[in-house]
């Protein structure tokens, strides 16, 4: 029997990983199939073709978003940008939706950014424990100002979920830099820890890490 039931957890392991990335990927690709709408009905791949070719919604997404990009980074195109951020602003419900949309877009996205591109390791639900968190700002304006310290915002995710989180202030002093990617944080924090990034010990120097004591 365990014998058998080994071999079970092994087809499933092989099999598990590659039903849910299928199952992903029709989605994915159902969704940006849905931008041949946009095309007129006796011009569609099906009407031309014959036939149904999924996946052509994807060429065409990527498309839109190239023709999209080289406008919006032109005089013309940041005009016209500006004039729809401006219009989005005085709509009372959308201005909170599409300026948080925007900002967190611009945050992930943006290779000027910091955001999310620093794993770092913080002392939380207390001292002696240790989570994951991913830095996403070092410039706090006020809360900076009224702490006296060098604060930094950071991300902490849920298990297994990393979508889904809260925020924690915590003095720069306090933080520990990991030399793991960004992506490596999250496959540990999406497997609850099972999978564990392999640290290349050669590449940084192992630093220690001593807090100071606690004032309470």
């Amino acid at each position: 029997m365990k014998r058998i039931r080994r071999y079970l957890v092994a087809g499933i392991l092989v099999w598990a990983p590659l039903a849910v990335t299928w199952f992903l990927l029709k989605i994915g690709v159902g969704l940006m199939d849905k931008t041949l709408a946009i095309i007129p009905a006796r011009y569609q791949p099906d009407e031309l073709l014959g036939v149904h070719v999924p996946g052509l919604g994807v060429i065409l997404t990527i498309i839109v978003l190239l023709v999209t990009g080289v406008l919006a980074a032109n005089f013309v195109g940041r005009a016209f940008v500006g004039g729809w951020e401006s219009l989005m602003d005085r709509i009372p419900v959308v201005r909170a939706i599409y300026s948080a949309a925007k900002n967190f877009a611009e945050m992930v996205f943006s290779d000027s950014s910091q955001s999310f591109k620093k794993v770092l390791l913080i002392q939380y639900p207390r001292k002696g424990l240790y989570s994951l968190a991913f830095q996403t700002s070092s410039e706090l304006g006020e809360v900076q100002g009224r702490t006296g310290d060098e604060v930094v915002c950071c991300f902490l995710p849920t298990t297994p979920n990393p979508t889904s989180g809260f925020i924690i202030i915590v003095p720069r002093k306090d933080i520990i830099e990991l030399d793991m990617d960004v992506d490596e944080a999250l496959k540990m924090i999406i497997s609850l820890g099972v999978v564990v990034p392999t640290w290349r010990k050669d590449q940084t120097a192992e630093l220690p890490f001593d807090l100071p004591d606690d004032p309470a």
